[in-house]
Formats: C-alpha cells, sequence, structure tokens
C-alpha cells in the first residue's frame, strides 16, 4: 500500500516552493502599559537568563513554576517568546499538562511554539495527539509549517497501526509544501518507510535527496543492515566515501554490524583502517563496535590485541570482550576477564554477569558461578531478569537443579525465557515429571510456550522413548501452529524416529517446507538407528540433489549405515566424499571412518587412516582396539592399550569393554582379570559389559562356580546378559545342571529373550535330553517368545540381496536352493556328517 501511495505521489504531485522564516519577527514583545519600553525589555531579558539558567536543585520544575508565575505578574503572559522557552523546558522535564495548558492559554502562537507542543507530544508517543494538533495548526494558522513540526508529525506516523495510510499522506502534503529537498524531513521520510518494512520506498526518498548528512546515510545503511540486505549496505557506505560527509560512529556501527552478519573480514578490516587514519576523532564507542566485529567474525585474537591497546575502557568494552569469549566457546578466558575487570575496580553491569555465568554453566563451573551470583547480589542486580535467568541456565547446566529452581522461584514474575531454562534443565537430567509439572505451571499462568520450551519437552521426550507423550507434545504444537518450524520440525523428526516410529518422522520430513541440514541428519540417524541402513543411503542421495550441504554429523550416520551394512563399496564412496568436503581430519568423522573399516573386514584401511589421523582422541584409540578385539587379534588391541597409555590419553569405559573382549577371544584368562582389577586405578566402575567378559573368561577356563559367584556378588543388579554368557559357557562344559539355574535366572529377568530358551535346548540336546528340549519348546510357545531368525545380504552388482533363514522370497531362491542341494550331496559324498545336536527341534 505504501508503494503505492508514494507512486501516486511522484507522478501527480507538483512541487511548490515556499519561503519561510522563523525570524526573530514573531518573538517580538507586545506592548504593555505597565513598563517603559526600556525597562521592559531589561526585565524581559532577565526573565529569560532565569528561565535560562541551569537550576542547581535536582527538581527544576519548581524552578520553572516559580519563574512562570514571575512572568505572568510582571505581565508577560502574553509574551511568545517567553512562553516558547517555558513550554521547551516543561516539554524536557516530561511536564505535558502544564505544557498544554500554557500552549492552550496563549494568545499568539508561531512556529516554534507549534513545533515544540508536536515534538513533545511525538516523544512521549502520544502520537493521535501530535497529529490533531497538526491539524489544527493548519486549520487557525496561515503559515506554511516548518521542518522541525513536519519531522515531528512524520515520527508519530510511525507508531500509528493504519499501515502506514497517514504517513503517505504527510509525504504527499511535504511534496507540495516544498520541503522534499530539506534533509531532516527527507530523513525523517526514510526512516518511516524503513520501519514499515519498506525499504525499496525508503531508497526512492534517500535517492531523490540532493542534499544529505550523515544521519540520512546512517538511517539507509542501517535499514539495509536489519533488513538482512549486508551487501547492499556496504555498497552504500562505499558511495558515500564519493561525498564529503564524513561518517559518524553511528555509519561505522552500522556498516560493521553488515560485515559481521555477512562475515565480511575484509571489509571490517577496511573500516578499522578508516578508523585508524582518523584515530584522533573516534571516540570509544567505536573502537567497542569494531571489537564486537571481530568475535562476531571468530576474531577473538584480533579483538583481545584490539582491547589491550585501548587507552581508555568503559564498561562496554569490558562487556563486549567477555561476551565475545563466550560466544566463541572461549569460557575460561570469558571467566578470566570477568575476574580482572572486578579486581580492577570495575563494577560488570548485568550483561557482562549473564555472559560470564553462561560460560559458568557451558564448563560447569559451578564454583565460579556461585561467585558469580554473590556478585549480582551485592551488586543490587538480582532482581534483573537476564541476571537470573542466566542463574537458573548456569546451575541447571551444573546439575545444580535445586539452586536453579530456587533462582527460578525467586522471580517476581517469571517469563518465557525463565521456564524454559528451568524445563531445558529438567529435560537434560531427563526429570520428565518436574519438566511437565513446570509446563503445566506455565500454561496455568498464561505464559505462552516459544519454539524452544516445545523442542526441550521434546528432547526429554526422544531422551525416554516416550511415544505417547511425544503425540501429546506434536498435538500441542499443531495447536500452537509452529509444527513446520524448522526448529520442532527437526525436534519432532528426532523423537519420532528415536521412537521407532520412522515413517511418522519421514512424514514430518516431507511435510516441511524449508530442511536445513540438521532436519536431514535427524532422520539420517533415525534410519541408521533402525537398522533402515538402504534408506539412510537413498535419502542421502537426495541430500545432494538439493541444496543443503551435507556437515560431519551427516556423514558419521552414512559411515553407520554402511557399517551396519558392511557395505564396503559405499563405505569407500563415502570416504571419498569426505575429503572433496574436506572433513576427513574431523575426529567424530575420523573415528567413523576407523569403526566402518573395521566392520567391513578392511583391517588395513582401518590402520592406515589410524595412522594418518592427526589428532587422537580416546574414541579414536577405542575404535582400533575394539576393531583388533573383533577381528580376534588379542595381540594388536593389547599393543594398541599400551601404545595408548604412552600417548598420555586415559582410558575410559568403553577402552576396557574392548581389551576384555579381546581377552575373551584369546583366552587370556590371567591377563584379562588383571585388566579387570586394574580399571579403578583410572577411575572407571567396572560395568555389565565388563563383568560379562569376566565370567566369559571364567567360563571359558571352565570355573563355572567362580563366575557364579562373580554375579552373585556383584555391587549392581546383574543383567539377563550376564547369565546368558554363564548359559554360553554351560554348554560348552555341558554341565546341565548349573545351565539350568542359570537359564531359570536369565528368563527371570528378561522372560521375552530367545537366547535364554535356545542356549538351553541346546545343552539338553547335546545330552540327547529331548524330552527336556521338547518342554523348552512348549514354554516359549506358551510365554509366546518367537526366536528370531537368522538373517545374511550380500552386496553384488550395487544390489544388496539379503536372505532369511527358510527364505523364499528372493526372485532367484529356486536356482539358490538347487546349488545348496548340489553342495550338499556333495559334501555327504565324501563322508561329512552334520551336527544336529545344538539345534532346536522346530528349526
Amino acid at each position: 500500500m505504501l508503494k503505492l501511495h508514494l507512486k501516486s505521489i511522484q507522478k501527480s504531485t507538483n512541487k511548490q516552493a515556499f519561503d519561510f522564516s522563523t525570524s526573530a519577527l514573531a518573538l517580538l514583545p507586545s506592548k504593555d502599559p505597565y513598563f517603559p519600553p526600556s525597562e521592559r525589555h531589561l526585565k524581559r531579558r532577565q526573565l529569560a537568563n532565569l528561565l535560562q539558567k541551569l537550576p542547581s536543585q535536582a527538581h527544576p520544575i519548581s524552578h520553572y513554576k516559580r519563574t512562570h508565575a514571575q512572568i505572568i505578574v510582571s505581565g508577560f503572559e502574553s509574551d511568545t517568546f517567553l512562553a516558547n522557552i517555558l513550554l521547551n523546558l516543561y516539554a524536557k522535564c516530561d511536564n505535558l499538562h502544564d505544557a498544554s495548558k500554557l500552549f492552550d492559554e496563549m494568545p499568539e502562537k508561531n512556529l516554534v511554539s507549534w513545533s515544540t507542543m508536536v515534538s513533545m507530544y511525538t516523544q512521549h508517543g502520544y502520537n493521535e495527539k501530535a497529529l490533531n494538533l497538526f491539524l489544527g495548526f493548519r486549520r487557525s494558522c496561515n503559515k506554511s509549517p516548518n521542518e522541525y513540526i513536519l519531522a515531528s508529525v512524520i515520527r508519530a506516523c510511525m507508531q500509528l497501526a493504519d499501515e502506514g495510510e497517514m504517513g503517505v499522506q504527510i509525504h504527499g502534503f511535504v511534496f507540495k509544501s516544498g520541503f522534499d529537498q530539506d534533509v531532516y524531513v527527507g530523513t525523517s521520510l526514510v526512516d518511516f518507510y524503513l520501519r514499515g518494512g519498506c525499504i525499496d520506498e525508503a531508497r526512492l526518498v534517500f535517492d531523490d535527496l540532493k542534499g544529505r548528512n550523515a544521519v540520512t546515510w546512517t538511517t539507509m545503511i542501517t535499514g539495509y543492515v536489519k533488513s538482512g540486505k549486508g551487501e547492499v549496505a556496504l555498497q552504500l557506505f562505499r558511495q558515500r566515501r564519493e561525498t564529503d560527509v564524513l561518517p559518524d560512529r553511528y555509519v561505522l556501527s552500522s556498516v560493521l554490524s553488515a560485515c559481521s552478519v555477512l562475515d565480511f573480514v575484509q571489509g571490517g578490516k577496511q573500516v578499522h583502517c578508516h578508523v585508524l587514519r582518523r584515530g584522533e576523532e573516534m571516540d570509544v564507542s567505536v573502537i567497542n563496535v569494531l571489537i564486537d566485529f571481530y568475535v562476531k567474525c571468530g576474531k577473538v585474537k584480533s579483538a583481545r590485541r584490539l582491547f589491550d591497546e585501548m587507552v581508555v575502557r568503559n564498561v562496554i568494552s569490558w562487556t563486549t570482550m567477555i561476551s565475545g569469549y563466550m560466544q566463541n566457546s572461549f569460557d575460561g578466558e570469558a571467566m578470566k576477564l570477568f575476574s580482572e575487570m572486578t579486581r580492577l575496580g570495575w563494577k560488570p553491569d548485568g550483561f557482562a554477569c549473564t555472559s560470564v555465568l553462561t560460560s559458568c554453566g557451558s564448563i560447569e563451573a559451578l564454583s565460579q558461578g556461585r561467585q558469580v551470583h554473590a556478585y549480582t547480589i551485592k551488586a543490587n542486580l538480582e532482581s534483573d531478569d537476564f541476571v537470573i535467568n542466566g542463574l537458573i541456565d548456569m546451575y541447571a547446566k551444573c546439575f545444580s537443579l535445586i539452586d536453579a529452581r530456587r533462582a527460578f522461584d525467586f522471580m517476581s514474575k517469571q517469563n518465557v525465557v525463565s521456564y524454559n531454562a528451568m524445563i531445558e534443565g529438567y529435560s537434560s537430567q531427563e526429570k520428565l515429571f518436574e519438566a511437565l509439572d513446570l509446563f503445566h505451571n506455565m500454561r496455568l499462568r498464561s505464559v505462552r510456550p516459544s519454539l524452544l520450551t516445545f523442542v526441550s519437552l521434546l528432547g526429554v521426550s526422544a531422551a525416554l522413548c516416550t511415544i505417547e507423550l511425544s503425540r501429546q507434545i506434536h498435538a500441542l504444537i499443531i495447536k500452537f501452529g509452529v509444527s513446520l518450524e524448522l526448529y520442532v520440525g527437526s525436534s519432532l523428526v528426532d523423537v519420532y524416529a528415536k521412537c521407532s516410529y520412522v515413517k511418522y518422522a519421514r512424514f514430518i520430513f516431507e511435510e516441511m517446507n524449508n530442511k536445513d541440514i540438521v532436519v536431514w541428519n535427524a532422520l539420517l540417524f533415525g534410519y541408521t538407528q533402525q537398522w533402515e541402513n538402504e534408506e539412510a543411503l537413498k535419502l542421502f542421495s537426495q541430500l545432494q540433489l538439493s541444496r543443503q550441504k551435507p556437515n560431519e554429523f551427516t556423514f558419521a550416520a552414512l559411515m553407520t549405515a554402511s557399517s551396519n551394512l558392511a557395505s564396503l563399496q559405499h563405505g569407500q564412496q563415502l570416504h571419498s566424499q569426505l575429503i572433496k568436503h574436506g572433513l576427513d581430519s574431523d575426529p567424530f568423522v575420523t573415528n567413523s571412518i576407523i569403526d566402518m573399516y573395521a566392520k567391513c573386514g578392511s583391517l588395513e584401511d582401518a590402520h592406515k587412516t589410524f595412522n594418518t589421523t592427526i589428532w587422537k582422541d580416546v574414541v579414536c584409540w577405542n575404535s582400533l582396539i575394539s576393531m583388533y578385539a573383533h577381528h580376534g587379534e588379542a595381540e594388536g588391541a593389547l599393543q594398541t592399550f599400551e601404545r595408548m597409555l604412552k600417548e598420555g590419553i586415559r582410558p575410559n569405559y568403553v577402552t576396557f569393554v574392548g581389551l576384555l573382549s579381546a581377552c575373551v577371544h584369546a583366552g587370556f584368562v590371567e591377563l584379562g582379570l588383571h585388566h579387570f582389577e586394574s580399571m579403578p586405578k583410572f577411575g572407571v566402575e567396572p560395568g555389565i559389559e565388563h563383568n560379562a567378559c569376566v565370567v566369559s573368561l571364567l567360563g571359558h577356563a571352565g570355573k563355572l562356580y567362580e563366575a557364579k559367584a562373580l554375579i552373585e556378588t556383584m555391587p549392581i543388579k546383574p543383567a539377563a546378559v550376564l547369565w546368558r554368557t554363564l548359559l554360553s559357557a554351560c554348554r560348552i562344559a555341558g554341565n546341565v545342571e548349573l545351565g539350568k539355574y542359570a537359564a531359570e535366572r536369565a528368563i527371570s529377568i528378561d522372560p521375552m529373550d530367545s537366547g535364554s530358551y535356545t542356549l538351553l535346548s541346546n545343552i539338553f540336546a547335546s545330552k540327547g535330553m529331548w524330552t527336556d528340549v521338547k518342554r523348552v519348546r512348549e514354554r516359549m510357545e506358551l510365554a509366546g517368545v518367537l526366536k528370531e531368525p537368522g538373517c545374511s545380504w550380500i552386496e553384488l552388482n550395487n544390489e544388496t540381496n539379503v536372505f532369511i533363514a527358510r527364505d523364499r522370497t528372493h526372485r532367484e531362491s529356486n536356482l539358490i536352493y538347487l546349488v545348496l542341494d548340489n553342495l550338499i550331496m556333495h559334501i555327504k559324498a565324501v563322508g561329512y556328517v552334520p551336527d544336529i545336536s545344538t539345534l532346536l527341534i522346530n528349526d
């Protein structure tokens, strides 16, 4: 609408110029019979000086009222000059009542009078009054308005909820009045159109102005920055350099903001050079903006160098640098600088405290966070909403939920940010009940949830795989109309995938109009977690056709899919893609590559990748140890463990799982027990997996009753897998009685697992106890336990062929079984007799 109006104005309106003046003629005093002319002039000057003199008291309004009374007593109540001074002073003191009363009682009003009142109403948000007053001026005064009145009226139009109609009409009046080239009015019009979102119309007004000052350039450049058009803002800044208008700090701030948004470091450096050339004219605020620019572009060292070179600093300088460290995850440096700031006598404000609290939470520095909390109390900042929200977030991230809740309850009125911080704290520690209770409280208090609220609730729902809760949250999200928002959509994809509802996840994925790489990754991980690996690879093919660029998490998911399929060909292709995208040095991805090669049986490639990795973390070493363990290369696993210790890498829980597994495969009983007993030395508490390995070691050594005693004396509750491990050892040793005992214990813990029944049946079958085998089968059928059929696959000619026991769904099944029958005939002919002692009757 604004655009149509503006074009209409430009086509149909002829410019008319009016000469006017706000000269002293309008301010001449009126004649009064009480004073001779000379005395009257002197008295008038004294009263004017008295008004313009800065009052000594804290509340100057009483001084102005006393002087007002003297003006009336002296007979100058009709003096327009003195009345205008009083109007201006009342307006500055926010005394709108006395100013309006004085204005209404003035017998004669000039342009200054009207301009002062219109400006006063506009500055205090009384926009309709300002416009009504302007209309009154047009009706009662035969003079043309001046630039100050028009600029104030245009500012008033910015605040009206009329879609800019009144502003466009005023623009038309500006053309008619001949003020379209006035820089003051023109700048206000540019600002009006920018605030209305009409950046093209603002540019038309800007381009039509023959004279522009620094404010005009700043307004236009800032408008482009705020609308996300940083490139145009920089072009305009370069265009300004061809004029004689010197950039002020506001222009420089806007240009630097554009450079930081675009990550245009070179452009920012050019502005920095400009500042250095005019260093004597630049104040501390410009240096602060430069520091902000460098930290937002990730150039933290450059920002710190600039900070250290500052001769004069203010609180904003310190706060900007602390915030920069926090934003770039230099949390330790942020905390050090905050301590230095307080040590030097500076008083950090709420923004500095909020930034350092975020850093404390990020590295779980609870002690330092408490110290900052103490400072906020001492500095009377504990009632600042930003600070309290920072405290809630810090305590929650430091796992001190009691302190977080105390800070939350201390707030006089919680807002959505406070609720989100507290709900996220509960969600991160999987405290579902507390998070939902707080969400319920939030709704009772009519606090509208934000996107982050739903994302936090979906996070805890995904962690606990609670599908019903996820559906309820999804219903609420639809109700609030944010189901297709990017962050919520990716969370919904993630939660349905983790709850094994990948079809729902795919449906939401397809419904989303905008998908970033996070959404693609969420679905990729969902497919790999549910072992739908072929679908993951197909999805990656679609991703390559989109405009999204895969990142390290994308390839980690795809490497997992290749590992699950044991598809070396796909893995090698993905490895090539990684190198092409420059992600092959990422530790997260490197570990996935090693794992993929290991599971695909390519030990040489896995070892080569490990050796070429520059930065090896504990996960990388664990991948190599696990590879050796799974392939029965116990010596390789043990040597890698020794190398790892020499490199100063501290082993963790997973390290010992791989190490003990290697000992199990090689039968290194004593060495395995030695490593098991050494775990507490490295700060690792033995878990289910470690104890299962030890039970297997003892079982292979024939120490079945020692293994049984280990299970029964464990400090943690034994899992079914421990008894199944003992049961497997009993099958090898042929110990029926202990096998029956272990099977009963395993079945009592996990009655739906077919493995325990199968192992017990095999023990009975190996002893020819067919009645007991039949009894086990009947018990399985009664309990509804199904034995999962065996599955295998092979990749041939870029196609994965899957086979399940007794399956005839393959298109070449007749030919396959014909070949198998032929092979069986051949091996029987050479005297092979199959061992059927370890098969269930119905196999």
